[in-house]
Order: structure tokens, then C-alpha cells, then sequence
């Protein structure tokens, strides 16, 4: 890619943001748009910004106060209004900010010059960007040197900044968890696999047999689960209907008021299609009545229970031991917090979720397999001088001025960004079906596949596909000059991971702002149903599926790029100053915090962010090797051995802490309870609290004369 694709890469991509967030700050003052922008605090009844109508002329010009806004949030601000998921996101965007000032401050004042000065640059290529990367560095420079100490410096500091972000966020969630001491989650165990019982042909006598003669002092209640998807369908139903003679009344009223002639036939239609619909729901009233019935129930009953114990520290217990000498019988664990429960995947046996699992595996491995085939397509549209040998018909881009550039530059980072948009949701879409019992679970299950389908395509498949594309003729002319020439290929992609993090960056963060498809939708919907029916916000979760993995995506290519090409660091800064910005007014404004694991993401984002500094390191020892410096990269290899002991040490010092309920916070919070005389009161809330989705309690208004509901189930 010449420097002139890269320019026309970064005036696109920085015109499209400026354009985008002009838009979104014009966009957010309207009125009309308070259901896209503000869709949490409105869901809330919090009052949302009203720009003052003395100057209506303000509402219609870009401004920056919500960049102001974002930044003026703080940290303690988000924990209590949102949780630690929401921060750990958060904390991401500092890292990292913090890593790569540091990094590109190096790179920059160190490693730039060296590499730019270390050998004559020939044929007039002096403004290429191989000319500041180590490719263009001499084989068996003493250069190379100055390389390896700054991969050492570079190691450790991102070590350093891992360990200290890991300690932060485990304080944080011990906190968390003692300000959260109320949830029933904390008294409350998910006992799988029960065995029947031979006498009563039941399984609910038995989890009380059992945990009353186990568990005497600490047992409280239990819950069984069944299978209830007719009885959810038939309060759906009812819901519905409910909602349908609502809209009636809600229109007869309005046809009274208006006390005209010709309305009256219409009035009395209404009327009696209300009347219909209550005879509709009082019939499905009485359904729902009979599917609630104990022995109805009682066939449908699965070998699930939610177990309450009375205290804390009873059920840590309960939930770390083994139940049976039977490994598959009387399976415990601590339950996620009721609104977190994955209920449909409650019906898949214990036994059988490994093949689940196996399953959704090979599917993501297959998708990524096939999905190396746009890659491919992608990296021959950035090699446009390659791809002119290969493809003669791909030269009548060059008559068009202006247009190589932009086919080049712009074009392959947008093509392959459209390409991965829907993996993040097709991945989120296998780790539903995989079993797991939480939905955070599923989106931890979806957050690892999406980042090595990333790692595997995006990254790997990228480096690999473009130095294909580059040594073909050399393989063919000067097969010997093949090794020699590798070093360059691999630095060679560092121009189209820059233009893939300015297309990520400030494009992709722009559009999350913007929310096009949402407004899209509220447009239509004004158009069907009119401006006069009131817009309720439509509300939807954080996406840690897909912004987890992108983001660490980005923080893998900058830190092994961080000494193979310096020049790429700043542009991540700039990527992590506007996600951290878009994020916070996100977080703050439209998406809703639907379950709290108190940090349970930051380990696997550890996980992603170390392995990019193992790869860092392995990728350097390739290169040494190439530059023909072996003692750089034989001196590299007891760094690898150190980054590998301190990802074990932290496994011990911080991981048990997110995976488990300590024995001794549990019994701290559990005396505190005890004297407040609250330990009670959070044990039966929690025995109510796992009531499956069917038999909640519900009610249904269905007639305007009665002040109680039709319906109570």
C-alpha cells in the first residue's frame, strides 16, 4: 500500500466521523430522537437534557458537550449505576489508552529513528512505510538490539499494568459483592442431574429428603423447575390480549369525548370487539389455571432444583462440595442471580451439554474456515500491485484518478469490516444453544469464540494471505531470497491494520453512536402508528459479545505491532480516547444493564491481552531469527518462559476469586445480616426469587368497572 492509500484511508475515514458525530450531537438535542439517545434514562423516569426553546437555532448545531459529559463521568459513578461489567468495559479503554501512550512514546522517540536511519533507502521508496518498520533494518544490524530491549520494556510494562488492573478490579469485586449482600444468588444453589423418586414417582421429595438430612442447620426451601413452554406461550397470549383491550378502552374513551353522531357506530364496534377479547382472555385465565394445577406440574418436572439455604456460608458450602460418590448424580453450584438464568437451557441434560458444547465448537471452527475466503479476497484488493499481475483486468481501476487510492486504502478495511459485523451475532447465536445455564455465560462462551475467530481471520489469516500474495513471484524468480524477504512481508500489513483500525475506530464507533438502525426503525414506526402514539424506548443489553472482542482484537495488533512498525501506536490512542468517550455516553444513556456478574469478563480479557504479548514475543523471535541476530532471539525465549509463569501466578493469585464465593465473606456478611436482624428477610426473598417464568405471579386488567384483575397467576 502507498502512502497515498493510506492518506486517502485516514481523510475518508476522519471526513465519515466528523460528518457521523456532527450528525449524532444534532440528532440527540431533537426531542423525536429522546427514544433512540435516551432510551435508559427514559426507561427509568429520569428527567433527560431539554434544550431551552428561547433558542431553537442551538438545537440544530453540532456541538461537543457530550464529549465533555462522557469525560466528566466518573469511575464510582458508573460502578453504582451500572455495575462492575459496565466498568470493566470501561477499564478496557483505559488500559488501553494507558499501554499505548507509553508504547508510541517509546516507539516514536526510540525505535522510529532507528529504523529509519538503519539503512539507505533505495529506489526513491523513502516515504514508504517500510521504511520506518524493522524490515528496514540490516540483516545482523546491532540495531536489532535496540528492538529486543525495547520488547523487553514493552513486556513487562504491559505486565505490570495486567497485574495491577487484575488486583483493582478483584478489590472491586469483593466490594461489589458485599454491597450486593441482598441478592438471593448469595443463599441460593442450582442442583442438577436429580435421581427420581422410586416410591412417590416425584423428584421434589427427594431434593427435600436429601438436603434436610444433609444440610439440617443450614436447608431452607427449594424450587423445582419444569417444563413450561406452553404456559409461558399461554401468558404471552394473555399478555397480549391484555394489552389489545387496553388499546380499546383506550380508544373508546377517545371516541366519547369527541361526542359525534357518526362516531357512534364505530363506538359500539369497539365495544363489543372488547367485550370478545375479555371473553377470550377469562377463557384463557381458566387454561392457565389448570396448567398451574400441582399435578399437572408434577409430570413436567425436571431433574433441576434451585436449593435456599439459610445463610451464605451454608450454601458456598453446599455449592463446592461433591454431593454423591456418583460424580453425575446431585450436581451444585452456585446459582446466577434470577434475572441472569438461562431458563430454556435449564431443560438440556447435565450429560449431554459436553456434546452441546462439541457441537457449537466445530460449527465456529467451520465458519471460520469458510470465512477465510473473503480475507483472502480482501487482502488481494489491498495488494493492487500484485494483484495487477495475477488479475489484468483490475488495472482499469488506475484510469480513474484518484480511485486506486481509495480501492486500495479505504476499501478493504470497510469490506472486511462489513464481513465480520455479523460474526459477533451468529457466535452469540451457537453459545445460546451450548447449554449453559446463565445467560453472562453465553456471552463469555460467545466473547471466546468471536476473539479467536478474529485472532484466526482477521490477524493470522491476514499476515499470512498478504505475504502469500507478496512472495509468489519470489518464490518463482529467486526461490533463495525467500527468507530475507518474510521479515518485510510480515511488517508490510502493518498500513492495512492501520487503516482497519482507523475504519474500526472512527467509523465503527461513529455508527455505534449514530444507532442508524434504530432510527431507521422509529421512523418507520411513526410512519405505521403515528406521532400520537406515545414512543416507549426500546431497551436492549451491553453487547460484551461484540465489543469485547474487537476491542482486545485491536489491543492484540497494536502490541504486536508495537515494535514491528512503532508508526501504528498512535493511531490506537486515538481509538481508545473515542471508544472510551462513545462508550461512557452509551452506557450512561442507551444500553441497560440486564444481569451483574461483578466483573467476571476481566479474567478472559487478561487472557486475551497476554496471549497478544506471548505472540508479541514469539513473532520476535521469527524476526531475529530472519535478521539473522540469533542471540536476540535465543535471549528472547526466557521472556516468554517469565510472561508464561506470571499468567500462572496470577491464575493463582486472582481466578479462584472470580469463579468462587469465599467461605469467610460469606460468613462476615452473614454476621452483619445477623445483627441488622436482615438475614431472614434476604433468605426469603431469595426463596421467591427463582420462580420459573410460568408461574410467576401476573395480572391482567380487563375491565374498566373493576379496580381488580381478571387474571392472577
Amino acid at each position: 500500500m502507498n502512502p497515498r492509500s493510506l492518506l486517502a484511508s485516514a481523510a475518508i475515514n476522519i471526513g465519515l466521523a466528523f460528518v457521523t458525530l456532527s450528525l449524532f450531537s444534532v440528532l440527540k438535542k431533537q426531542p423525536s430522537n429522546a427514544s433512540v439517545y435516551y432510551a435508559r434514562p427514559l426507561s427509568h423516569r429520569r428527567q433527560i437534557p431539554v434544550h431551552s426553546p428561547s433558542s431553537p437555532l442551538r438545537r440544530f448545531l453540532p456541538s461537543v458537550a457530550w464529549v465533555f459529559r462522557a469525560f466528566s463521568v466518573t469511575e464510582a459513578e458508573i460502578l453504582d449505576a451500572h455495575g462492575l461489567d459496565a466498568l470493566v468495559i470501561i477499564r478496557l479503554f483505559k488500559f488501553g489508552i494507558k499501554l499505548f501512550t507509553v508504547c508510541s512514546l517509546v516507539g516514536l522517540v526510540v525505535l522510529l529513528p532507528v529504523n529509519y536511519g538503519a539503512q539507505e533507502v533505495q529506489n526513491g521508496s523513502c516515504f514508504t512505510m517500510d521504511s520506518f518498520t524493522i524490515s528496514n533494518v540490516k540483516i545482523g544490524s546491532n540495531r536489532l538490539w535496540v528492538h529486543f530491549a525495547c520488547l523487553c520494556f514493552i513486556s513487562f510494562y504491559g505486565m505490570f499494568l495486567l497485574y495491577k488492573e487484575y488486583n483493582e478490579i478483584l478489590i472491586r469485586r469483593i466490594q461489589q459483592t458485599q454491597k450486593l449482600k441482598h441478592r438471593p444468588d448469595q443463599f441460593t444453589v442450582i442442583v442438577r442431574e436429580i435421581p427420581l423418586c422410586i416410591q412417590h414417582k416425584a423428584r421434589d421429595c427427594c431434593v427435600d429428603h436429601f438436603f434436610s438430612r444433609h444440610y439440617p442447620n443450614t436447608y431452607y426451601s427449594y424450587q423445582m423447575v419444569y417444563k413450561t413452554e406452553d404456559l409461558e406461550e399461554s401468558v404471552s397470549q394473555a399478555k397480549s390480549l391484555s394489552k389489545k383491550i387496553e388499546d380499546t378502552r383506550e380508544s373508546c374513551m377517545a371516541n366519547k369525548s369527541k361526542s359525534r353522531l357518526p362516531l357512534l357506530g364505530l363506538l359500539h364496534q369497539e365495544t363489543s370487539n372488547a367485550a370478545l377479547l375479555e371473553e377470550k382472555l377469562q377463557a384463557l385465565s381458566h387454561k392457565i389455571h389448570q396448567l398451574q394445577c400441582k399435578d399437572m406440574l408434577q409430570k413436567k418436572e425436571l431433574p433441576v432444583a434451585f436449593v435456599t439455604f439459610k445463610s451464605r456460608s451454608g450454601a458456598a458450602a453446599a455449592a463446592h462440595l461433591q454431593q454423591h460418590s456418583h460424580p453425575l448424580l446431585w450436581i451444585t453450584e452456585l446459582a446466577p442471580e434470577p434475572r441472569d438464568v438461562s431458563w430454556r437451557n435449564l431443560r438440556v441434560s447435565y450429560r449431554v451439554v459436553p456434546l452441546y458444547g462439541l457441537g457449537v465448537v466445530i460449527a465456529a471452527s467451520l465458519l471460520t474456515v469458510f470465512f477465510a475466503i473473503p480475507v483472502t479476497a480482501v487482502q488481494g484488493i489491498a495488494k493492487y500491485e500484485k494483484l495487477k499481475i495475477w488479475f489484468p483486468p483490475a488495472m482499469a481501476v488506475q484510469f480513474i484518478p484518484g480511485l486506486s487510492s481509495i480501492v486500495t486504502g479505504f476499501l478493504p478495511s470497510v469490506v472486511l469490516k462489513a464481513f465480520i459485523y455479523i460474526v459477533p451475532f451468529t457466535m452469540f447465536a451457537m453459545a445460546k444453544i451450548a447449554g449453559c445455564i446463565a445467560r453472562s455465560k453465553e456471552e463469555i462462551k460467545a466473547c471466546n469464540m468471536v476473539f479467536y475467530f478474529l485472532v484466526g481471520n482477521v490477524f493470522f489469516w491476514s499476515v499470512l494471505s498478504g505475504s502469500l500474495l507478496d512472495l509468489i513471484g519470489e518464490f518463482i524468480t529467486q526461490p533463495k531470497n525467500i527468507p530475507s524477504h518474510l521479515a518485510g512481508a510480515v511488517s508490510a500489513q502493518a498500513d492495512f491494520f492501520v487503516t482497519y483500525i482507523l475504519t474500526d475506530g472512527l467509523s465503527g464507533f461513529s455508527l455505534e453512536l449514530l444507532q442508524p438502525g434504530m432510527l431507521i426503525w422509529e421512523l418507520l414506526k411513526s410512519c405505521v402508528y403515528g406521532s400520537q402514539r406515545e414512543r416507549s424506548p426500546y431497551l436492549y443489553s451491553f453487547p460484551y459479545f461484540r465489543i469485547i472482542p474487537l476491542v482486545s482484537l485491536s489491543v492484540l495488533i497494536g502490541i504486536v505491532y508495537a515494535v514491528v512498525a512503532p508508526l501504528l501506536l498512535p493511531f490506537l490512542i486515538v481509538y481508545f480516547c473515542l471508544g472510551y468517550v462513545v462508550f461512557v455516553n452509551q452506557i450512561q444513556d442507551v444500553y441497560e444493564t440486564t444481569y451483574e456478574t461483578c466483573g467476571q469478563y476481566w479474567p478472559y480479557i487478561h487472557h486475551y491481552i497476554l496471549l497478544a504479548i506471548i505472540l508479541m514475543q514469539i513473532t520476535m523471535i521469527g524476526l531475529f531469527g530472519l535478521k539473522l541476530k540469533p542471540a536476540a532471539s535465543i535471549s528472547t525465549i526466557p521472556l516468554i518462559m517469565f510472561t508464561l509463569m506470571f499468567n500462572e501466578y496470577c491464575k493463582m493469585r486472582f481466578l479462584p476469586s472470580f469463579h468462587h464465593y469465599s467461605l469467610l465473606d460469606a460468613a462476615e456478611s452473614d454476621e452483619l445480616d445477623e445483627k441488622c436482624g436482615l438475614l431472614e428477610l434476604h433468605c426469603k426473598n431469595a426463596m421467591n426469587a427463582y420462580c420459573p417464568p410460568g408461574l410467576r405471579l401476573v395480572n391482567f386488567m380487563a375491565s374498566e368497572s373493576s379496580s381488580t384483575p381478571l387474571l392472577s397467576s
